[in-house]
């Protein structure tokens, strides 16, 4: 039988990267999911590549309206939620010196206010004995220049994790997250910086990592694959750091 069979999926940033990778293995595992992106002409893209039972559904997890609009069309059409994953995150980097308002508001928004208003949302569809999970970051434990106000996103979602875990307990809901470290995703092309220095960014980033490499979306597809099904059935409230050893030097 097939990991996630008959199980309802709900992933936010799904239309490309990490989000999208799960998104094909739940599928093939026999879960309906619901893809969600900002982007209409990226999901209408994933729809053409796409096989099983899914939808998708345009929405900004910045706004609170769209959140809410997210749960209740994916409840309307496959009646539960079982499994959700809050992936969608933004990384523009900005040294200390240069951080606006709009800069923090934009990452705070995003990377936090958005999952917790999605969580909220999701609550009473979540069957009991159901799974949520985040997506973190190895910054969490490794400080790299420029990514000040993103670190502290992940801090905090980190820090509201576990109390969501507490929270949640009565229900059976196992709630863990995933801590990617440099992972060869489209984020780093949408940081807004030239290509070139994207290239030499990554060329230093793989270099810190003991495998010598980046990680790939499907890697972390497959993490996400097992803590949301019985596999991981007994792990909950962790943190499962997939850099390549880079947050253990």
């Amino acid at each position: 039988m097939k990991k996630l069979q008959d199980k309802v999926a709900v992933i936010t940033g799904a239309n490309s990267g990490i989000g999208l990778a799960t998104a094909k293995l739940y599928l093939q595992e026999g879960a309906k999911v619901v893809i969600s992106g900002r982007r209409q002409e990226a999901l209408d893209e994933v729809s053409a590549e796409l096989e099983g039972d899914f939808i998708t559904i345009k929405a900004d997890v910045s706004k609170a309206e769209d959140n809410k609009r997210l749960i209740e069309e994916s409840t309307a059409k496959y009646g539960k939620i079982d499994i959700l994953f809050l992936n969608a995150g933004i990384a523009p980097p900005t040294p200390t010196n240069e951080i606006t308002e709009e800069h923090y508001d934009t990452l705070f928004n995003t990377n936090v206010k958005g999952p917790i208003l999605a969580t909220k949302e999701a609550l009473p569809h979540i069957t009991d004995g159901g799974t949520i999970l985040f997506t973190n970051s190895v910054v969490t434990q490794k400080g790299f220049d420029g990514l000040g106000v993103y670190s502290a996103t992940k801090g905090a979602l980190r820090a509201y994790q576990r109390v969501l875990t507490s929270e949640v307990k009565s229900r059976g809901i196992r709630v863990n997250s995933i801590a990617p470290g440099p992972i060869a995703t489209p984020l780093y092309g949408k940081m807004g910086l030239p290509q070139d220095v994207v290239e030499e960014m990554g060329k230093g980033f793989a270099q810190q990592v003991p495998l010598g490499r980046f990680g790939t979306s499907e890697e972390i597809a497959k993490s996400a694959l097992f803590l949301a099904s019985e596999d991981a059935s007994y792990i909950n409230g962790v943190e499962l750091e997939i850099d390549g050893g880079l947050s253990q030097i």
